[in-house]
């Protein structure tokens, strides 16, 4: 009886951990980019942005990894998002901050390597008042972009 439990228990656990890869794309051995193997388009979320998508895509279910490009002296007003999502800053200055309204007193800055995460609904603000930055996104679709104010949505 303890055999078939544990067992069981084990075979859960593989299943359970193997299924979020089973949205990844790619051979049997992995996925694998350098930095100029990434193909960037424009972001159809954001105009003005460039988005390079790794893994998976943020309109579709399931686990996505992109990075998005924000050009020198870009702000990007309150807004949330419906799923957590996890934030690695790869080159550049980028400052987050959070709440319902724009708020420069409210900015963090984080540099190449910085980490952050945003929960699911929290409105949040970014910039990049000192030059371009880029940021690697990752996060469980589907996704979107809301904005705190609707006139927001268009810039």
């Amino acid at each position: 009886m303890k055999t078939s439990f544990l067992n069981s228990s084990v075979c859960s656990l593989v299943l359970l951990l193997a299924a979020p890869m089973s949205g990844f794309a790619g051979s049997d051995e992995g996925m694998t980019w350098n930095r100029g193997d990434l193909k960037w388009e424009p972001n159809p979320r954001v105009p003005g942005l460039g988005v390079a998508r790794m893994i998976g895509h943020g309109k579709e279910e399931g686990p996505y990894t992109y990075r998005v490009k924000f050009p020198k002296g870009r702000v990007v007003q309150a807004h949330s998002h419906p799923d957590n999502r996890y934030y690695t800053v790869i080159s550049g200055t980028w400052k987050i901050g959070f709440g319902e309204k724009y708020d420069e007193s409210k900015l963090i800055t984080l540099t190449a390597g910085g980490f952050y995460t945003e929960p699911a609904g929290v409105p949040h603000f970014v910039a990049t008042p000192d030059g371009e930055a880029i940021v690697q996104v990752s996060g469980t679709g589907p996704t979107t972009i809301h904005y705190v104010d609707a006139k927001h949505a268009s810039k």
